[in-house]
């Protein structure tokens, strides 16, 4: 069994991890650190957690364990490696944004690879240390490699996706706060969400030049999902767009392609994304829907835990959506 760690356990992003990892096949939850919480029942804070685990947090490390994963904040993933020692056995998955940019990805002897299965997915299976892609990143990128395989992204790509609360995380602020939050939408960093960065990276190493995406993040008055509306010019035929979308996502068992409209209730709960495909007049219009706790973070660091210790893909990882 691969013996896994978990640091920074109390957040909705290390509760969808401990939850998928204690009925995965070949693994065993070795430890969940937390600062403030430990000697507590892992159900106490995670209470869906109830009856199926007697786990409890810890302060302790063990740094022998197969793979760490970091739910930590943003920018506490490094300070954490350079106080702590871990074998160099020990793959490590980060879910921070800490070395997800290439200028980051070098860090104190190691060498982290933005973890994108459906984009490097040979690349994954060689890495030792990943930075695992950020929520509304995994969606919009999901929607537009293809057309950067294509070379078809050389012009204007607007953007509009919309998150449910949980990708704020679990402190409360004005802005998370269910009174504010509910029957309400509201859009926040408009052209400069810091996701932005690592989707033009992928885009670059496969057509070679950088797009100009125009992206409104939204926030929803839904707990869960990130639905993506993306469009471009597009000069080929809907039929050529399917084509091109089925082939690059030919190895993809988490990604489908839907000749039907989709909507989020297909994705929740799941590691799956539905991509859908339009076509008006010279536009191609790419939606998208993911869960930002799995497929945008925990199911996503566990497909690549896969990938990195050559188990199915899939292990772990067949959650089935519930539209109601």
């Amino acid at each position: 069994m691969i013996k896994a760690g978990i640091v920074g356990g109390t957040g909705y992003t290390a509760g969808e991890l401990i939850r998928i990892l204690l009925f995965h096949p070949k693994v065993e939850i070795d430890f969940i650190k937390s600062t403030t919480k430990a000697g507590q029942l892992v159900s106490e804070t995670h209470q869906d957690l109830t009856g199926t685990t007697a786990l409890s947090f810890t302060d302790k490390l063990n740094p022998e364990v197969d793979v760490l994963f970091l739910c930590l904040g943003h920018g506490n993933s490094k300070k954490f490696l350079e106080e702590n020692y871990f074998s160099d056995y020990t793959k490590i998955i980060d879910l921070s944004n800490d070395f997800r940019l290439k200028n980051n990805s070098h860090f104190i002897g190691k060498d982290f690879v933005y973890g994108f299965p459906e984009l490097q997915k040979e690349v994954v299976k060689k890495a030792n240390h990943i930075a695992n892609p950020g929520c509304f990143a995994t969606a919009i990128q999901l929607a537009l490699l293809p057309l950067a395989a294509d070379k078809k992204l050389q012009n204007d790509v607007h953007i509009n996706a919309i998150t449910g609360s949980t990708g704020a995380g679990g402190s409360l602020s004005a802005t998370s706060h269910f009174s504010w939050r509910n029957n309400n939408i509201s859009w926040y960093k408009p052209f400069t969400h810091q996701h932005l960065g690592e989707i033009g990276e992928s885009i670059v190493s496969l057509q070679q030049n950088e797009a100009n995406l125009i992206f409104i993040p939204q926030r929803g008055n839904f707990t869960r999902g990130i639905f993506v509306t993306a469009y471009t010019k597009f000069e080929s035929s809907l039929e050529d767009a399917y084509e091109l979308f089925e082939s690059f996502y030919a190895n993809a068992p988490f990604t489908h392609i839907s000749k039907k409209e989709i909507h989020l209730k297909q994705v929740v709960n799941t590691n799956h994304c539905h991509i859908h495909l339009h076509k008006h007049n010279n536009l191609l219009l790419v939606t998208s829907a993911i869960d930002n706790l799995i497929k945008g973070a925990s199911g996503q660091a566990i497909q690549n835990m896969n990938l990195m210790f050559g188990l199915d893909e899939k292990a772990g990882l067949q959650l089935k959506g519930n539209y109601f």
